[in-house]
Parts: structure tokens; sequence; C-alpha cells
């Protein structure tokens, strides 16, 4: 019961980022909804797909589409009321949590369907990240996953990563569990604090001196 909770209240704060997209977009209520649906349940769906699930978990249990539009709409009075949108800080802190429990979740569902460890990996990060990507494709944006900066998809990796590393050394369930998506978290906020990305890769004349993007035609 505690899990399911924990999961309708990821749910909630992915559509929260999903409705403030939409509302950095300028678009309607119907826009908003949809936004904070794919944001929420995109990646779940996905996974659910490349498993073979039926019925897809949303469209079996109708709370999280409940949850999705009452935090999509709440998001919308919130922001008109208060002429602002939640703070920053607030938002990164409740998406990291969400993405936590979401890809460690994805990655114990595709452990429970018999998959092997690496495809475990790849199905939490998914479950945790591919929403995000859809709701950044829908809003024209680069998705958060592919940018260079804060890291996001790999903080899924790791942590699923030392999840699947546990549970082979046999560490109890919901230790391993906890430890999984602890070290989401503190690879999300360590990113963030300190910086800590990825090298990106820049084609030769592709990038100035300065560090800003320039065409070689330029």
């Amino acid at each position: 019961m505690l899990l399911y909770l924990l999961d309708l209240i990821g749910i909630a704060v992915f559509a929260i980022s999903g409705a403030l997209a939409a509302g950095r977009k300028g678009l309607d209520l119907v826009g908003v909804i949809v936004l904070a649906l794919v944001t929420a349940v995109g990646g779940g769906t996905i996974r659910d797909v490349l498993l073979d699930r039926h019925p897809i978990f949303w469209l079996a249990d109708p709370a999280y589409v409940i949850v999705i539009t009452i935090a999509a709409l709440a998001t919308v009075a919130h922001s008109r009321r208060r002429k602002r949108p939640p703070p920053e800080s607030a938002m990164v802190v409740a998406d990291a949590l969400g993405l936590a429990l979401f890809s460690v979740a994805g990655a114990q569902i595709a452990e429970s369907a018999g998959l092997p460890a690496v495809a475990g990996v790849v199905l939490g990060t998914v479950t945790g990240a591919a929403g995000g990507a859809v709701r950044d494709v829908l809003s024209a944006e680069v998705p958060l996953v592919l940018r260079p900066g804060t890291l996001y998809a790999s903080a899924a990796v790791a942590g699923t990563s030392v999840y699947f590393g546990l549970s082979a050394l046999e560490l109890p369930h919901g230790i391993a569990t906890a430890i999984g998506m602890l070290v989401v978290v503190m690879v999300r906020f360590a990113s963030i604090r300190w910086g800590i990305q990825l090298p990106a890769f820049w084609l030769t004349g592709e990038r100035a001196v300065d560090g800003s993007d320039r065409s070689p035609h330029e």
C-alpha cells in the first residue's frame, strides 16, 4: 500500500512538471492535461509495451488518470492565483524523488518479468526518464535527458545498477530498493550542486572558443 501511495505521489509530481511545461508554452487546458499525462505515464507506458504487459498500468487503474488531472488543474489554479510557479528548488527535489521511485520500480518490474540485470537497468531508466523526454519533444524542446548539463538518465542508470548489484549480493529487498533510490537522488543532487556532467561531443568547427554554438558556415 505504501509503495502504491508513493507511486501516486511520483505520478503527481511528474504531472505538475508537465503542466508547468505547458504553461511555459501557453497551451490551453487540454494541452496542459495532455503534457501532464505523457510526462507522468510516458515512461511506464513504454516499459509496459516493451514487456508486453496488458492492460497498460494506468488503463487498468483509473486512479492514475484522476491524480494526473487533479495535479495538472491544481497547478494551473495555483499559478494563476499566485502569479508564479512553485519554487524551483521544491520542484527539483520532487522531480528527483519521482525519478528515483519510478526508475527503481521499473527495474523491479523488469526483474519480476525474468529479464537480466542489463535489461532491467535499461527499462528502469526508460520508466523514470522517458516521460520527460516525450514532454520535451511535444514542447519543441531538446529532451532534458539529451542536453549537456546535470545528470538525469545517468542518475537512473546508477541507482538501478546499484539496486541489481545489491540484489545479487542477496541483501534484503527493501534495503536494496532504498539504497538504489538513494543513489538516484544523490547523483541527481550532486550533479546540480557541483555541476557534474558527462563530456559533451562537438564536431570540429561546431563550437566557438567561448563555448557558444557556431556553424562552420558562419
